[in-house]
């Protein structure tokens, strides 16, 4: 049994279709450590969680990274989103940013099962656009991929292309190679 410690249940879901092993969530609200690097928020979290909780587990952390803004929000996507909102972020990207305003979802998944921390990366590249569509959530409706933004795809199209995914993709390789 593999241990999720993520409050979002839609995680869970997606962490079940790549991995080799059955997923619980646990729900445990870990420090999050503030620094500019999505792997040191997920392996302070992954070791903190694991010396609380005593088993094993994994966490993961995630941004959306502006090119044309220095990486901004990255690894601050979430508190942005929160007091900024998605279409301020938009109207930044807009103002700031020259065309194609590339842009990238990076994720990082951590393990541990004791001293040592384990991280998988994951990303997807594609570029900032005007809002459109109504599924998904947070910056889908801002992010193009393909022609199409996040928010205008299915949830098993996002998910196939996740960066979430591809770091849960290396997650499970690493498990089925122990």
């Amino acid at each position: 049994m593999l241990r999720f410690v993520t409050g979002n249940e839609g995680k869970v879901r997606e962490a079940r279709e790549y991995l080799p092993e059955p997923v619980e969530r646990v729900d445990y609200d870990y420090t999050e450590v503030q620094s500019d690097s999505l792997t040191e928020i997920a392996a302070a979290g992954a070791r903190e969680s694991y010396e609380a909780i005593g088993d094993p587990v994994f966490v993961d952390d995630a941004g959306l990274f502006v090119e044309g803004l220095g990486g901004f929000p990255g690894p601050y996507s979430a508190y942005v989103e929160e007091t900024l909102g998605v279409e301020r972020v938009w109207r930044l990207a807009e103002g700031e940013c020259d065309e194609p305003r590339r842009a990238s979802f990076r994720a990082v998944v951590a393990f541990c099962a004791g001293a040592d921390v384990e991280t998988f990366d994951g990303s997807v590249r594609g570029r900032l656009v005007a809002p459109r569509g109504e599924g998904g959530f947070g910056y889908d409706p801002i992010f193009e991929h393909t022609g199409r933004t996040l928010a205008e795809m299915s949830t098993k199209e996002k998910n196939a292309i996740s960066h979430r995914g591809r770091a849960l993709a290396a997650f499970g390789d690493w498990l089925a190679e122990r």
